[in-house]
């Protein structure tokens, strides 16, 4: 096929109210009726609906958040198994949409629901990075968590390197659970978050042909069987190692092959890396997220690799968030998220 990837933009400049978020509730709420698109038994006692009610309800920065450390605790339990159900590559067939960081700005995650549909009536791929830097890292995860559980066809939650308790002890998501609950019920709500995101499954592939993760690729990479095998759980990540490189590693310019990265942690990579990984796997192009990319999404290597930065507004800098539509024939729609 042509490198040259087909593709269209949609620009969403309507400012996002107060408004929008009552009216994305009564939509989501109406799709919640419908009921789960599966396992109804494993949650008899896990009452998902209250707890989906109570976040998209919450305040801006709620103190506490209204849901109780024994939910929270069933809700990371469910998710944890659906995780362990899961193979380390995850196959999605297509009509979904990819989006990148998010990072605790819950109101730009209700933004993505609002503007593109609400599972299950819309299919996603997450890549990673939920928590740490926003202000509502434990709304944004649980929000996920639930739709996870409740429909896990339609959400798929890949992990990011943030979902690491190294990482996230120090960026902002233990000091908000230590802000929001009982400092009693700090470490153990910490821990069993991270416990949860080391049984995330680290690749997706859609329509068996666009690979998607969170960082990237490196020349560890030998075969799709070996992203299906890949080593769980794992509450931080051995260094170096192909796990590494998935969750940390970056494209660069003007490299060949692949050099430690400037990061401390993985990889990064050139072009002629893609292009062999591309042949080598028999797929079309590359997504993935990890970078702040002004534009919301960012080429590379002739448009085989894409990278998607979801949130506008990160850490106050004027950047626009983006998310991809990925279509039944592999091309996709750009939507774009300008800051507000």
């Amino acid at each position: 096929m042509p490198r040259n990837i087909a593709h269209s933009a949609t620009q969403n400049n309507r400012v996002f109210l107060s408004r929008d978020i009552e009216q994305l509730r009564v939509l989501m709420s109406s799709v919640e009726e419908e009921g789960s698109d599966g396992r109804a038994d494993e949650m008899a006692n896990l009452q998902i609906d209250g707890i989906i009610y109570k976040v998209m309800h919450s305040t801006y920065g709620q103190f506490p958040l209204d849901v109780t450390e024994h939910d929270l605790r069933q809700l990371c339990d469910a998710t944890m198994d659906v995780f362990r159900q899961q193979q380390t590559l995850v196959r999605i067939q297509p009509p979904v949409n990819v989006c990148g960081d998010i990072h605790g700005q819950f109101t730009d995650l209700l933004r993505i629901f609002s503007t593109l549909g609400p599972p299950p009536e819309k299919k996603y791929l997450f890549l990673g990075d939920y928590v740490d830097r926003g202000p509502q890292s434990l709304e944004t995860v649980v929000l996920l968590f639930c739709y996870k559980v409740k429909y896990p066809e339609s959400v798929t939650l890949l992990r990011g390197n943030h979902e690491c308790s190294n990482i996230n002890r120090v960026y902002g998501f233990y000091s908000e659970i230590e802000q929001r609950y009982q400092q009693a019920d700090t470490r153990r709500l910490f821990d069993m978050f991270n416990q949860t995101f080391a049984w995330m499954p680290y690749v997706g592939l859609i329509g068996d042909r666009i690979l998607c993760m969170h960082g990237g690729i490196s020349d560890r990479i030998t075969s799709l069987q070996q992203l299906n095998e890949l080593r769980r759980p794992l509450l931080t990540l051995p260094s170096p190692s192909l796990e590494m490189d998935l969750l940390w590693a970056d494209p660069m310019l003007d490299i060949r092959g692949v050099e430690p990265s400037p990061r401390g942690a993985g990889v990064i990579f050139g072009e002629d890396v893609v292009f062999r990984i591309c042949e080598m796997l028999n797929i079309n192009y590359i997504i993935r997220a990890h970078e702040l990319v002004l534009e919301g999404i960012e080429y590379f290597a002739d448009e085989r690799l894409v990278t998607v930065f979801s949130v506008p507004r990160y850490h106050n800098q004027m950047n626009t968030g983006a998310a991809l539509t990925i279509a039944e024939d592999l091309s996709h729609d750009v939507t774009f998220f300008p800051p507000t």
